[in-house]
């Protein structure tokens, strides 16, 4: 025994002397501190030596989590899945693990929801609560990554008949609203119960420090695909993420401090990347601002926006940096900030340069009126307006557009300072701007070159936006 204490003791502290990754962002127009990544030791728990079995889901979610469990208490290193096809139920991180997903490996998630009972600790489109385990979670972890060539490729014919939201599902809503307005702590917030229907994310990592997201693929979710929720010192790139369902954000970061997403390609149902910190009452009661956050080198295929902010900001969101990006396909805005009277919060110091797409209804919109099917379902528990101040858009482009830009600010807190310059659009099919509720608006060498009514809508996958 004393000899095995000693072993780890030594294992642990020559984790603890591994260099770290180094990642900087010396471009972004906020001072951005560089970005240490924890290096994983090298040492391995393959699957398969934990009782993974193929075709074996119950057999495989068990040895996902004793693998895990073995490669914390050794003090980190990879939880490896071969090649070939693995079927399971929910995988549960623990510290120090990176979840390596070699050359060839598939894992399949199964899509019975009793596979992802009970319930853990998530949020629901920015509301905390008690819900069905995500497919990959992790909640109050440090140091973990999932990277590697190979996929993540959930089953979908069950997700998909909750696309479509039942009565059940807006009752179920309506009942979590009420709560996080009122205060109710979250542990008694349950919404696993079958009729509830509320979807989980495909990766939900939840008060995670040094998180690394490296070179995986990933085909379809049920939910948003990959949410960072109250996160802290993250590095995506290189993902390749294609996910066509309703609700398929491409990545969420919500309450997330320092980041960099860069060299990814998302094809999505819905927002490309997106800034999100928590909604209403709950944001404010957590009080995290997302902020630090570089975005590069990334291509949105397809998508509601390359960049979204909102709806759900009540915690606040600064700092943003968004660079060198395109759209190939199309998407309905390039660059969108949405909220509502109800959210409260901030969103300040936020750039856009060298970003592109094809074809879109927007370059550039703000509306401060979104409130989609909610507008009706829920009542106003509390009114809060939220301050947007220090946007710009730079260097912008787009082969066709209905609109150049579009701000719908609330008179009773007028956006401030936006400045839009050099954008350039080769064919606007309804109009050039539209603007409200704005001060100190700068407009330079905002251009097109012809206006032609358009043939066709804009055929996105996934829900259309409101407004």
């Amino acid at each position: 025994m004393r000899r095995r204490t000693i072993l780890v003791a030594v294992l642990l502290c020559v984790t603890a002397w591994l260099p770290a990754q180094t990642i900087t962002a010396p471009e972004a127009p906020f001072p951005f501190e560089p970005l240490e990544m924890h290096r994983f030791p090298d040492r391995d728990f393959p699957i398969t030596r934990y009782g993974a079995r193929k075709g074996d889901v119950r057999a495989n979610t068990a040895a996902f989590a004793r693998a895990m469990d073995a490669c914390n208490k050794a003090g980190g290193g990879r939880v490896v899945v071969p090649a070939g096809e693995w079927i399971t139920g929910p995988i549960h991180f623990r510290s120090g693990c990176n979840l390596y997903l070699a050359e060839g490996a598939v894992v399949v998630f199964d899509d019975k929801p009793e596979l992802y009972l009970p319930a853990v600790r998530t949020a629901w489109e920015g509301a905390e609560c008690m819900g069905l385990s995500p497919l990959v979670y992790a909640y109050e972890c440090d140091d973990i990554a999932i990277s590697g060539p190979g996929t993540l490729a959930p089953r979908m014919d069950f997700w998909r008949t909750w696309f479509d939201r039942p009565q059940s599902h807006l009752d179920a809503t309506r009942q979590l609203y009420a709560m996080l307005s009122t205060g109710v702590p979250v542990e008694y917030r349950h919404m696993e119960a079958p009729g509830v229907q509320m979807r989980p994310a495909l990766i939900h990592l939840n008060r995670c420090t040094n998180v690394q997201l490296d070179g995986f693929k990933i085909r379809e979710s049920p939910f948003w695909t990959i949410h960072l929720f109250m996160c802290r010192d993250v590095w995506a790139h290189g993902l390749d993420v294609y996910a066509h369902g309703n609700n398929n954000d491409g990545i969420d970061l919500e309450m997330t401090q320092h980041a960099v997403v860069e060299n990814c390609t998302f094809d999505q149902g819905d927002d490309g990347v997106v800034i999100k910190a928590g909604r209403n009452q709950d944001g404010w009661r957590l009080g995290m601002p997302s902020s630090d956050i570089v975005v590069r080198n990334c291509e949105i295929v397809n998508g509601h926006t390359v960049l979204g902010i909102g709806s759900e900001m009540s915690g606040g969101v600064r700092r943003v940096y968004m660079h060198d990006c395109h759209s190939s396909s199309e998407v309905y805005r390039l660059f969108y900030i949405k909220t509502n009277h109800r959210r409260g919060g901030f969103i300040e110091d936020v750039t856009l340069e060298n970003v592109s797409a094809t074809r879109m209804m927007r370059v550039f919109a703000i509306d401060t009126d979104v409130l989609y099917q909610w507008r009706d379902i829920v009542p106003t528990f509390e009114t809060a307006l939220t301050r947007i101040r220090n946007i710009t858009v730079r260097n912008a482009g787009a082969v066709q557009a209905d609109a150049i830009y579009e701000i719908l600010g609330d008179d009773r807190l007028p956006v401030e300072g936006v400045t839009l310059e050099h954008i350039h659009v080769g064919q606007v099919n309804e109009f050039t701007s539209r603007v409200t509720g704005v001060k100190d608006l700068v407009v330079k060498d905002v251009t097109y070159d012809r206006f032609v009514p358009a043939e066709r809508e804009i055929g996105v996958p996934g829900i259309a936006p409101g407004r």
